[in-house]
Formats: C-alpha cells, sequence, structure tokens
C-alpha cells in the first residue's frame, strides 16, 4: 500500500509507488518501472511539477496507445572514446537518458569528457535529471533535447517550427548547493502552460500571444498561439542551436518532423537528446574548483540588493531548498492532479494515492 498522506502533501514514497504500479500493470520490467518511478519522483521533490507524478496519465495513454515500447532493448550502438550514440528502441525516455548519463560519466572518467546523444527517445521529465547525474563524480553535467511538441514560431514568423527545446548545466560545489541551470529557449515551458490548465488558472501576460501578436492568457486556448522566446530572437536561436545538437545529429526528429506527443498518443516521436560530462580534474584540482565556485556563489548572494529584494538567488538554490521541505514534509497534491491520478489508479485497478 502506499503511504497515507498529510494535509495536501503527499509523501515521495507514495508518489514513487503509484507511478511503479501504474507502469509495471501496463508491462515494464518491474526494474525499469522502479527506474521511471524514481527519476519521476525526483523531478516533484525539485519542484519540476510540470515534470513529476503529474505526467502519469499521459504516459500511461502512450503506453496504452502503443506510442511507446513498454519493453525497449535500450543499447549504445556507436562509441569513439569520448562520445556515444543510444538508441531508445521508443522506451520510455527516461531509461534511455538514465543509460546516456551513465555512459557519459564512463566515457568522461577515462578521457576527461563524455558527449552522448540518443535518437529514438521520448519525452525524459526535466533537463536537470540528467545534468546532476555528473555532479557525484566531481564533473559538470549538460543535457540538451528537442521538445515533445513545437509551440515556438522561427523569430518574425508564424508557423511553429520550434519546440521549448531544453538545457541544463550543472556544476558542483563543496558546501554550497550545486549550481544548476534548467531552462528553456522560451519565457516558459509548454509543460507549465498545460499545469496552468489543469489547474484552472490563467497565464500570466508575457507567456503567449495569438496569431496576431495580442497576449493570450488563457491555457486552454494555447493550441490558437505561440510561445514567446526569451531576450526575443536570442531565444530562437538558441532553441534552433539546440535542436540541432540534440536532434539533427542524432538523427531525432526536429522542426517539421517533431510529432505532438499529446495530440498524438500512438505515434512513435523519435525523441533526441545528449547529455555531457565533463570532469573537473581534466582542468583543475577538484577541491580547488568547488572553492572557487562557493565563492562565486557567496559573492553574488551577498552583492547588494535592490529596494524590495530579500535575496538574491543562485541557479538551482530554489530547486534545492524545495527538496529540502518536499522530503520532510511530502509533495504538494493540488486537487485536480489528485483526482485524476484517482481516476488512473481505478482504470487501471491499482492502488491509489491514500
Amino acid at each position: 500500500m502506499n503511504q497515507a498522506r498529510t494535509s495536501d502533501r503527499v509523501p515521495a514514497a507514495a508518489i514513487t509507488g503509484l507511478i511503479a504500479d501504474a507502469l509495471a500493470t501496463l508491462g515494464l520490467p518491474a526494474d525499469d518501472a522502479a527506474k521511471v518511478a524514481g527519476l519521476m519522483t525526483e523531478a516533484d521533490l525539485t519542484g519540476a511539477d510540470a515534470h513529476g507524478v503529474f505526467r502519469l496519465p499521459q504516459y500511461v495513454r502512450r503506453l496504452k496507445a502503443g506510442g511507446v515500447n513498454p519493453r525497449p532493448d535500450i543499447r549504445v550502438t556507436k562509441t569513439a572514446p569520448a562520445t556515444a550514440m543510444v538508441d531508445g528502441d521508443n522506451g520510455m525516455g527516461h531509461l534511455a537518458m538514465k543509460l546516456a548519463a551513465e555512459t557519459a560519466i564512463a566515457k568522461a572518467k577515462q578521457t576527461g569528457v563524455g558527449w552522448v546523444g540518443a535518437r529514438m527517445s521520448n519525452h525524459a521529465g526535466p533537463a536537470a535529471l540528467y545534468a546532476t547525474m555528473p555532479l557525484a563524480h566531481d564533473m559538470i553535467g549538460l543535457y540538451f533535447a528537442v521538445g515533445s511538441n513545437n509551440h515556438l514560431p522561427p523569430w518574425g514568423g508564424l508557423e511553429s517550427l520550434l519546440g521549448t527545446n531544453p538545457i541544463a548545466v550543472a556544476v558542483p560545489t563543496q558546501d554550497e548547493p550545486p549550481v544548476v541551470m534548467d531552462m528553456s529557449p522560451t519565457v516558459t515551458a509548454y509543460g507549465k502552460v498545460r499545469l496552468k490548465a489543469a489547474r484552472g488558472e490563467e497565464m500570466p501576460v508575457g507567456w503567449m500571444i495569438d496569431k496576431q501578436g495580442k497576449p493570450l492568457t488563457d491555457p486552454k486556448r494555447a493550441d490558437e498561439g505561440h510561445l514567446l522566446p526569451i531576450g526575443e530572437y536570442k531565444g530562437y536561436a538558441l532553441a534552433l542551436m539546440i535542436g540541432l545538437l540534440a536532434g539533427s545529429l542524432n538523427r531525432a526528429a526536429f522542426g517539421r518532423d517533431i510529432i505532438d506527443f499529446n495530440k498524438h498518443p500512438d505515434l512513435v516521436t523519435n525523441t533526441g537528446q545528449s547529455v555531457v560530462a565533463l570532469s573537473v580534474e581534466a582542468f583543475a584540482p577538484v577541491a580547488e574548483f568547488k572553492r572557487s565556485v562557493d565563492a562565486m556563489v557567496r559573492t553574488l548572494r551577498e552583492s547588494p540588493r535592490l529596494p524590495g529584494v530579500e535575496r538574491i538567488w543562485l541557479p538551482g538554490e530554489q530547486s534545492h531548498s524545495k527538496r529540502l521541505d518536499r522530503v520532510r514534509n511530502g509533495v504538494p497534491m493540488p486537487p485536480p492532479l489528485r483526482k485524476s491520478l484517482d481516476e488512473l489508479a481505478k482504470d487501471l485497478g491499482i492502488a491509489p494515492v491514500m
């Protein structure tokens, strides 16, 4: 049985149990289901709410429809001293990217750097999940991915040909929380738009525009508009470059070849991603580097603030704080999400999150 909830929060173990039970019921081997469940729960713990258990109903739909292979043969298909390619065999993206990150780390231990691309993968959750894996090995991690649907046109265009292609960079520290940047080249990720719709909330002005260039704030009308890039044409350029590195380079889908996995749960997406592990030791003594990062973190945090600003946050600090809180007090579970998960559990014949 899954653990009992406290107020509107649910223990992480209960979320992991629900996800693992659901995926195993749909044909994933128990070990694979547990791996995916652990990674999805980690997304919830770090505050990436649009990429955790919120995604379970969508993954279930794709598995039921045949859009995802529940028993894939995920393997390294091409390798060189510092690079490799992973074929995800259309399995759960979390499994393909876990292997990609592990392969990149192994290569970085030998050569100082490991760059591993993946094709025939699927949506794998937040970018930071995989960029942070090299941290435990005194390495810097990077992650790139092609978004699972297109909601960004070229700058000045009307056709959405690019996705919210995420990039993440994680840098190890000595005593401070790791410095972790996880961002899309758009003002917001499309998953957050879907989260707003699920919660019945409006989007802030500046997230999306309609076909006439006017602000769009109703998330249920998202298909009628486009996401806005960060920094105007700079965000468009960043989305393009990430797509070329994670999509075209890996012979994965990009541009008009992208399959919207929300609209077509039965189709193979051929999602492309890349993980890079960079050994700190190849450049500098590890302890010295970590101390220098700590020093910079403190310099920025303690620098003068604008009026009304209570604290200067470093990238990744708020996720770190959320993780500490959620491990201790549970993961927030909004009523609409709880209802959706209860219905899913009933449909699959598994125990709900209690």
